[in-house]
Formats: C-alpha cells, sequence, structure tokens
C-alpha cells in the first residue's frame, strides 16, 4: 500500500508482525543495518509539506503503520496491514536482540527516563545488553555534527539496534542519516515509547487501544496542542479514503 508524499509515494512494506521479527533478524544476522517507520495520519500531513521529511522516509528500508485509519484505509485498499504502534515495537524487539546476543542503544526523551526505560526493559529481558544511551538536549539537530557524532558514538558502542525517541520527524530525519554513516546499525523510530516504559508519560489504557480510541485519551491529556493536529489529520482523510480505492487493483 502507498501513500502520498512532496517527494514520491511512501510505501508501507511490511504487512504485519512475523514480517517485521524475520526482516529484523535477517538483517541484525547478516550485518546490514537497517531503519523502520512507523507511519501515521500526523506522518502524513508533515509529509505533503516538508521534502526533508519525505526524503528522510524514503530512505527508511521498513515502514509499518501507526493508526487503526491507516489499518481501515489497507482493507479499503484490500491490502490489508497490522496496526504496529512504534511503542509497541520496543519489548519485541529488545528481546529479539537479546536472544541474537547483540545490545541495543537508546536515544531521546530525557536522562532520567532513559535510565528508568532501561530497568523496565532489563526487568523484562534480564539478558538484555544496553551498550548505549543518549538524551540529546533541547534544539537538537539531526542533520548537525553533534547527531554525526552521535551516530557515530552508538556504532563505537558495539550497539546493533537503536531505537530513537525524538519524536517526527527528529527520529526519522536522524535513523536515515544513520543508514549512511554507520551501516551496520538497526534504528527503529518508537516515539513516546521510552518515556511509556519509564512512566514519565502514561499511555491510554487498553481497553481504549482496543477501541481505536488511544488519539481520545491523547486529546484529553493535551488538547490545545494535539486539537489542531487532529484537525489537520480529519481534514486529509476523504483524499486518502479515495486513494485507497484507487489502489484495490495495484499489487502491493
Amino acid at each position: 500500500m502507498y501513500f502520498p508524499s512532496v517527494a514520491g509515494r511512501i510505501r508501507v512494506n511490511v504487512p504485519d508482525h512475523g514480517t517485521l521479527i524475520k526482516s529484523v533478524t535477517e538483517r541484525l544476522r547478516s550485518g546490514n543495518g537497517f531503519a523502520v517507520a512507523t507511519i501515521n495520519l500526523d506522518h502524513l500531513v508533515k509529509l505533503k509539506e516538508d521534502r526533508g521529511f519525505a526524503d528522510a522516509y524514503l530512505a527508511q528500508d521498513l515502514v509499518v503503520v501507526d493508526g487503526n485509519p491507516l489499518v481501515w484505509m489497507s482493507h479499503i485498499a484490500k491490502q490489508p496491514v497490522d496496526l504496529m504502534p512504534g511503542s509497541d515495537l520496543v519489548v519485541p524487539l529488545a528481546r529479539l536482540a537479546a536472544d541474537l546476543e547483540m545490545p541495543i542503544g537508546l536515544i531521546g526523551s530525557t536522562e532520567d527516563a532513559l535510565g528508568k526505560a532501561e530497568q523496565a526493559l532489563r526487568d523484562t529481558i534480564p539478558a538484555l545488553k544496553v551498550a548505549y544511551k543518549n538524551a540529546p538536549p533541547m534544539g537538537f539537530d539531526p542533520e548537525s555534527p553533534a547527531a554525526e557524532a552521535l551516530i557515530q558514538d552508538a556504532e563505537k558502542s558495539g550497539a546493533r539496534l537503536c531505537f530513537l525517541a525524538l519524536g517526527a520527524p527528529k527520529q526519522e530525519l536522524l535513523a536515515a542519516r544513520g543508514r549512511s554513516i554507520a551501516p551496520s546499525l538497526g534504528f527503529v523510530s518508537i516515539g513516546a515509547g521510552l518515556d511509556f516504559l519509564a512512566g514519565s508519560q502514561t499511555r491510554a489504557p487498553v481497553w481504549m487501544r482496543k477501541m481505536a480510541l488511544e488519539w481520545v485519551w491523547r486529546l484529553i491529556q493535551n488538547p490545545r496542542r494535539l486539537g489542531p493536529r487532529y484537525a489537520q489529520c480529519l481534514a486529509i482523510l476523504p483524499t486518502l479514503t479515495t486513494d485507497a480505492f484507487k489502489q484495490r487493483n495495484t499489487p502491493s
């Protein structure tokens, strides 16, 4: 399934959890780096206007769907995909890394949150090795010399899989840059995933997530910031629905 951007179509090329685990396993074992992005409505709004963000998305190796509206679109297009929010990928991918005896890196959020997230992961996955942690300062520029140094330090640490919790578009931009600077590293953009693990942010209750109401929870938490954002997301739904119908006869 494809979604539009200012730089061309963004292809969702990982339809389900099994395919993601298989792809990441193969790349980790072979020493080939990768970047995983989790596309959602907010990203699609940005991708229509931000060329740099769109170019970074086109550089991602594996793209999954984060957001029930896009899952619904995939069914309209008769190319169904699983819902795979970045926050839900942290533990299974960290467990995979531990099984393969490959250290991970945690990048983003705050030093306090990284420490708590590391402890939460270790409690769940005792064999996990965390080789690198970095909480960039406010105003961090993923295209700066400091970002290049961060990527190089992560590679030198021995980490093989790095979770990026910088928010969009910074995390996707850093992942795209990392693919050229450290081609042996894997990058997974996870948004607030580490903050949820650390307990510094509270995720919507499971029952709300199952009913596709996580967006309501977020809106209640921060209506001033998220209200305008969700309005923009709603505005693109008619066009996305039309595009989904057009893709019914298009090979996935």
